[in-house]
């Protein structure tokens, strides 16, 4: 268990805890959560060694293994899934001393320390690593081709996805994850949702998102008052709890005071009474003794709203067969080429509509944003806008746009030059920028008051049409919750992109959805779409290992997309008309086809590395046919062609393992 024993720490001048204690259970999956600067990170860092208490003791197994996200991703050449194997950090280790072990003079010791780290690697899963690197980073939504880039080619978002990999590979008995969501869309979320669900060791996490802390924890603990409290259950257990701890604390103290009155007035008019003087001495005691309850405090909230629109066109926007994409120019040949992200498109957006933007990452929902938000002209096809129609428009990006050495007066003084400096200000007050705060630059800010400043500086426009992309990428709970409740009053046309699920479904009442290059209607709610992802793309990403895992030595459960029988409508349309049969059977081919795909793509791809380590394997053996190779001056290189080809032997015997197990997933589905 993991045990806070007295714990005081501060940074700098600033007390973070004080006197803490609290204790946490072998197998807890625990939201760390509380206001920003309240010490979450400098918790994670002592766990982590990288920071001591000022006192106390924090007390966990010596031998647990701890694994976190680091949060520097060097720029190399090395392929993205190689990167994230090297998370396994013993089976790299294994690796290192098998090579140097191999390097020595041949001797008995050796040989038997070479049979031994063979041993250990086989124990440590080397020969499933890959393809357990491969689930992994398909679920945060690499593919296959960009597995095999360098890390240096990817930008900061997906290079951090790397590192959450990282830190899923290493076998651990503590996972620290501080905003691991942060970087992912939804689909990765629910993906990583369901991994993280599945872990055996102690998971901590530091997340500002509900609906992930209420699917994956069963422990709260509350940074308040440089105290730690834990709470039983998840995030909404722990806000029923905080309100009856609020409720309850209020009433004590009401009933202390309506006592203190009691014994002062009694004092009052008797203790110049010698009769009741006695008495009188003896209430005084009492109430020097009554220890004043402090109130438990809640957060302070912070609350906005957008103003009501001025105008309300309808339609707002006509789209018809709009393709939506990006235009480049060779700068040599100054030709113009199209590439189109999202096509055929007709699309109309009335007043009052609140629609929720779902689909994979990539698919191009920012691209429909974009183009709909008239930052991207359409490749073919036209768009009409309506008269008097006024876009807030929060891109993905939106905080990087900022002129970080600019106040936030400044960004609102050049969208509203005519408007007096008190009005500005006090404007801004309304978004917790007051004072010397609203006149100062914003280089120092964190990334949710930047974010915060770019809704405000939304909100002054008083828009009839918002666009937002990933408005809570750098918000707290309690900001996420001021916006949740402002855009549930917004009086105009919303389009929401947000991983944020508590967000969609309080603010939104219909979804669209962007896959296959089309978008299109989704008949369902947030739980459908994620029923939907498990059956048809998770279920598929996963299709491969789960393979894999059934053809090894120790039996495993069926892959799921085997397990997963034919709809039974059969029966059903054999009484129905022969119309409704066709579509149910075209569906359900459609639906085999979806899910055949990657098991074929995995079987095309492991084809592949078999005829690369047969050739591999060739050039080896031909070079020990050859008489010379067994001169004393070639002793080197005989033993590496010996390892090497021992090594090759080994691989090809996986792959074709693998290959086998992908052909029965494919024989089986088909069936």
């Amino acid at each position: 268990m993991i045990r806070f024993q007295q714990v005081t720490l501060a940074r700098g001048v600033k007390p973070l805890l004080e006197n803490v204690d609290v204790t946490l259970n072998p197998g807890d999956k625990i939201g760390l959560i509380g206001a920003n600067g309240a010490g979450k990170s400098s918790l994670f860092a002592m766990l982590r060694g990288e920071l001591h208490a000022d006192q106390g003791n924090i007390d966990y197994p010596t031998k647990w293994r701890v694994a976190y996200v680091a949060q520097e991703t060097p720029a190399l050449d090395r392929a993205a899934v190689e990167y994230a194997i090297d998370g396994d950090v013993t089976l790299r280790r294994l690796e290192a001393q098998l090579a140097a072990a191999e390097a020595e003079p041949e001797s008995a010791e050796n040989g038997i320390r070479i049979g031994e780290l063979y041993g250990a690697l086989a124990d440590a899963d080397v020969y499933t690593v890959r393809s357990r690197a491969e689930q992994l980073l398909l679920g945060l939504g690499f593919t296959l081709e960009q597995m095999e880039r360098p890390v240096a080619s990817f930008s900061g978002g997906w290079r951090m996805r790397l590192n959450l990999a990282q830190a899923l590979m290493c076998p651990s008995d503590l996972l620290l994850l501080d905003e691991p969501t942060n970087h992912l869309d939804l689909d990765a979320i629910i993906w990583l949702e369901d991994w993280l669900k599945r872990y055996a060791g102690t998971l901590i996490i530091i997340s500002h998102d509900r609906d992930f802390l209420d699917g994956v924890v069963n422990v709260i603990v509350h940074i308040d008052e440089r105290k730690l409290k834990r709470y039983s259950g998840n995030y909404s257990a722990f806000e029923r709890q905080r309100a009856a701890q609020l409720e309850l604390a209020a009433g004590m103290i009401e009933k202390q005071m309506r006592q203190r009155a009691h014994l002062h007035s009694f004092i009052d008019r008797f203790k110049a009474k010698a009769s009741k003087a006695r008495q009188a001495q003896s209430r005084m005691k009492a109430l020097a003794k009554m220890e004043e309850l402090a109130p438990l405090r809640a957060a302070a909230e912070f609350s906005f709203e957008f103003r009501e629109p001025l105008s309300a066109p309808n339609p707002l926007l006509v789209m018809e067969k709009v393709n939506a994409g990006y235009r480049s120019e060779d700068p040599e040949t100054y030709e113009i080429s199209e590439k189109v992200i999202v096509g055929g498109i007709d699309f109309s957006l009335q007043t009052g509509q609140r629609i929720g933007l779902l689909g994979v990452n990539g698919a191009g929902k920012s691209t429909l944003i974009k183009t709909i938000a008239n930052e991207l002209d359409p490749i073919a096809g036209t768009a009409q806008f309506g008269k008097g129609l006024v876009i807030g428009y929060f891109a993905q990006h939106q905080v990087e746009m900022l002129r970080h050495d600019e106040s936030p007066l400044w960004h609102l003084a050049r969208i509203a030059p005519d408007v007096r400096e008190q009005e500005l200000r006090n404007f801004l007050g309304s978004f917790n920028f007051n004072g010397v705060m609203a006149s100062s630059s914003i280089a120092p800010f964190s990334g949710g008051e930047k974010a915060r400043l770019a809704l405000a500086l939304i909100v002054w426009q008083r828009p009839n049409l918002l666009l937002l992309d990933e408005p809570t990428n750098h918000l707290d709970l309690e900001t996420r919750e001021a916006l949740t409740m402002a855009l549930a009053q917004f009086e105009g046309t919303l389009v929401l992109v947000s991983h944020d699920r508590h967000l969609l479904r309080a603010t939104t009442d219909q979804f669209l959805i962007v896959a296959d290059g089309k978008l299109q209607p989704f008949d369902g709610d947030l739980d459908d779409y994620r029923d939907w992802l498990f059956k048809t793309k998770l279920a598929a990403k996963n299709s491969a290992t789960e393979a894999a895992q059934a053809a090894a030595a120790k039996p495993k459960a069926e892959p799921k997309i085997v397990q997963k029988a034919p709809e039974p409508v059969a029966a059903e349309a054999a009484v129905g008309d022969r119309r409704e049969q066709k579509r149910l059977d075209a569906g359900e081919r459609q639906r085999l086809a979806g899910l055949k795909k990657p098991i074929e793509s995995r079987i095309k791809r492991l084809e592949e590395q078999i005829a690369k380590c047969n050739e591999k394997k060739a050039v080896i053996d031909a070079r020990l046919a050859a008489p010379d190779i067994y001169d004393a001056a070639n002793k080197e290189e005989l033993k590496k062609l010996i390892a090497d080809q021992a090594y090759c032997t080994k691989e090809l015997e996986q792959l074709e393992e693998d290959w086998l197990g992908q052909q029965e997933a494919l024989e089986q589905l088909v069936a």
